[in-house]
Parts: structure tokens; C-alpha cells; sequence
């Protein structure tokens, strides 16, 4: 009697093919949303102590002469020019060294920040970004401060950061941007 040899098992190359589409599917919808989060992380990881130092200096300098520092502006940020690409904080400008900052932790950054100060009851100070974040001149000296990155390399949409002296909470735009 003539033995058939036994049956080879295996996957045809269509099966192949079918797994390695829904492999690259998977991909394609997964990937992005990756990234995205851990832009998230790393302007969070930045943006939370930095702020957090900031706060704590200008809230120093104005028990020290009354009010708060003089109001850089939304427009000036350090570094200049949020990139997708790590910059030197240091050295730090002149308005930075007058309110004794000191950048704890961090040599490099995503980000540029600033600070916009006003009086009590005065709101001709609050730019735009201020304004957009709902913030309204208190009944106190005040101040926010504002983060503004570019973590996706795509200038078309950026992401910005704010807190205040009223609310220390961080509130954000486009996070991950």
C-alpha cells in the first residue's frame, strides 16, 4: 500500500498577508495617538515645575517690594521660540535673574514662558492668551503666567499653558501641541 504523505501544516500566503494588513492597520491607528500622549507627558513633565518655580519667585518678589515684577509681555517668551527640539534655558535674560529665578532640575526645555503682572482692578495688561485662558483682573495686584510650545513641530498649531496668581491650577490649549 502506498502511503500518503502526511498533510503539511501551515499558512497560505493570503493568511500572511491578511494579518500583516491588519498588523499595519493597527499601527496606523495606534501610533499617533502614542505620540500624542507622550507629548502630553512631556510638556506636563516641563510645564508643572516650572511654573511651579515661577510662582514661588514672583510671589517672593512681591513680599519683598510690594508688587509683582514688571510684566514681560505674552509676546516675549524664554527661549524665544518654542521648537520640537530641546533648547538651553541658560543663560537666563535679564527680567528672569530680577526676580532671582532659578530653574530647578532643568537645563533644556520644550517651551517658552513668560509672565503678564498688573495692578488691582486693572485689566489693560491682559493680552490675548490671557484673555482666551478667561482671565479677568482681580480685585488684587496680579499676575499669570503662560507657556507656549510647539512640541509636534507644526507651528500651524501650537499649545499653550497658563496659570495664575488667582488659580495656580494649569490650565491648557491644544495640549501636546
Amino acid at each position: 500500500m502506498i502511503r500518503r504523505r502526511d498533510l503539511q501544516a501551515g499558512f497560505t500566503l493570503i493568511e500572511v498577508m491578511l494579518v500583516v494588513a491588519l498588523i499595519a492597520i493597527l499601527a496606523a491607528i495606534a501610533l499617533p495617538t502614542f505620540f500624542s500622549t507622550s507629548r502630553k507627558v512631556r510638556a506636563d513633565a516641563e510645564v508643572q515645575p516650572m511654573f511651579s518655580d515661577l510662582r514661588t519667585r514672583m510671589d517672593e518678589y512681591a513680599q519683598e517690594n510690594g508688587v509683582y515684577p514688571p510684566s514681560i509681555g505674552e509676546g516675549t517668551t524664554w527661549p524665544t521660540t518654542p521648537t520640537s527640539s530641546a533648547q538651553a534655558i541658560n543663560p537666563l535674560p535679564a527680567a528672569w535673574t530680577a526676580v532671582k529665578v532659578r530653574i530647578s532640575g532643568a537645563s533644556q526645555v520644550y517651551c517658552g514662558y513668560t509672565w503678564v503682572t498688573g495692578l488691582a482692578n486693572d485689566g489693560s495688561a491682559i493680552g490675548a492668551k490671557g484673555t482666551l485662558f478667561g482671565f479677568t483682573a482681580p480685585s488684587t495686584n496680579w499676575y499669570y503666567l503662560l507657556a507656549h510650545c510647539d512640541l509636534d513641530g507644526d507651528s500651524a498649531t501650537d499649545g499653550y499653558y497658563f496659570s495664575s496668581s488667582v488659580d495656580p491650577t494649569v490650565q491648557k490649549r491644544n495640549e501636546g501641541f
